[in-house]
């Protein structure tokens, strides 16, 4: 096991002009340390041994709650597309991150500390052709967080689909489910 670059990054809670595609272009091709440290320079490293060594690559992306986990990935993945001259107009990570909503109503709930926490871990395997195209992009979750369903914290919430269900009870479709309100419902939902 060989581990490579660690770059520790700050959430700034705001847009920086720093990750449209000038800056993509700047990195692209670029020598670790040539450049700032940017998640288009870990990208771009695990690109380039990819295509060298003809080996899988990995990045890992960690940290707490509301941390920009998913939105650094998000911008690696868009650096994919971008240097890899994906042969498809979409960008790949809004086919990839297309089904987060759904996953966030189901593993997603409010904590003290992010009103959108995920709950579970994200594996995300992007496939490329001999070319160094873009061909498709796998999600996988994991470690779902399965206490939250019957007990929160003060000041926190099950996860969103519970009370996207409760919102919706008395939709015809949604009648046997017999929901109510959610506080009325909070411990019943299992």
């Amino acid at each position: 096991l060989v581990v490579g670059i660690i770059l520790v990054a700050i959430n700034p809670y705001k847009q920086l002009p720093i990750y449209g595609d000038a800056i993509i272009h700047a990195y692209s091709g670029q020598n670790m340390g040539d450049m700032d440290p940017h998640i288009f320079a870990v990208a771009e490293e695990a690109y380039k041994q990819m295509a060298r060594n003809n080996k899988n690559q990995s990045i890992i992306v960690s940290g707490e709650s509301g941390a920009g986990k998913t939105v650094s990935a998000r911008y690696t993945m868009r650096y994919f597309a971008t240097v890899s001259k994906s042969s498809s107009n979409a960008h790949v990570e809004d086919k990839v991150l297309a089904s987060n909503p759904i996953t966030e109503a189901v593993g997603n709930a409010k904590t003290t500390r992010n009103d959108n926490s995920s709950r579970f871990g994200k594996y995300t395997e992007i496939s490329f052709d001999q070319s160094y195209q873009i061909i498709g992009a796998n999600m996988r979750t994991y470690l779902l967080e399965k206490s939250r369903v019957v007990f929160q914290s003060e000041n926190e919430r099950n996860y969103h689909i519970f009370y996207q269900l409760c919102a919706s009870a008395m939709q015809p479709e949604y009648k046997h489910l017999k929901l109510g309100r959610s506080q009325e419902n909070n411990l019943l939902f299992i």
